[in-house]
């Protein structure tokens, strides 16, 4: 297949993603943070899409990352396995380092980070987490000041966080990625330069993969 028709089967795609979930481009693009006339090109076979922007298209149209990689050329299967390889990889080497130097929790792993996510899903169905969220994400943003380029993705949780149309479920799972950064319980303290959010950056990769799986969200009523 060639760079052309993928672009075009990847437009095909979400051209009717778009019209069955009533979205314009414009919309998509306000809710992703991509340049309109960006995704008019990607949409139009005229420039090619990339990972993270699938990833975005992928959580706000409500369907499987997957069909939009495969849409658009990439090999699913092999990019499923390098997302694992490369992101257990960085916390392998990046551990070693720190636990040389005594700055960094013994239970920095992907399954405690998976276990504390877990933890804060119902949590942050509460009236209590929801105010957490709501009361305390944008002075945490704030003491971030801007490092690291989860911070755009954050955001976009939250913006999703604060819609009124989002299932109980996904609101689960996006409020336990928020409750995350938001609350004191890094596995490697944020003074910690420059690996500090570290696990923060993780933790929203993995409820943003958690997310692209969902391909009917008004299915989820539980």
């Amino acid at each position: 297949m060639t760079h052309r028709s993928e672009g075009l089967e990847l437009g095909d795609t979400i051209k009717a993603l778009l019209k069955a979930r009533s979205i314009s481009m414009r919309k998509l693009g306000s809710l992703t943070g991509i340049d309109t006339a960006t995704i008019s090109r990607i949409v139009n076979g005229k420039q090619q899409a990339k990972p993270n922007q699938l990833q975005q298209f992928a959580v706000h149209l409500n369907v499987p990352l997957e069909s939009l990689f495969q849409a658009a050329g990439f090999d699913v299967g092999a990019r499923r396995e390098d997302w694992h390889t490369d992101i257990h990889a960085s916390i392998d080497s990046i551990q070693k380092v720190l636990l040389s130097s005594n700055l960094v929790d013994h239970r920095f792993t992907m399954e405690h980070i998976k276990k504390e996510l877990s933890k804060y899903e119902q949590y942050a169905l509460t009236e209590e987490g929801r105010k957490i969220i709501v009361e305390g994400f944008h002075s945490k943003i704030d003491s971030v000041d801007g490092a690291g380029p989860f911070i755009d993705q954050l955001r976009d949780l939250y913006a999703l966080f604060c819609q009124d149309e989002i299932t109980v479920k996904k609101r689960a799972i996006v409020g336990s990625g928020l409750l995350y950064f938001i609350l004191s319980t890094d596995l490697v303290p944020d003074y910690v330069f420059p690996f500090g959010y570290l696990d923060d950056a993780i933790a929203v990769q993995l409820v943003l993969h958690r997310l692209s799986k969902f391909s009917d969200m008004k299915s989820v009523s539980e």
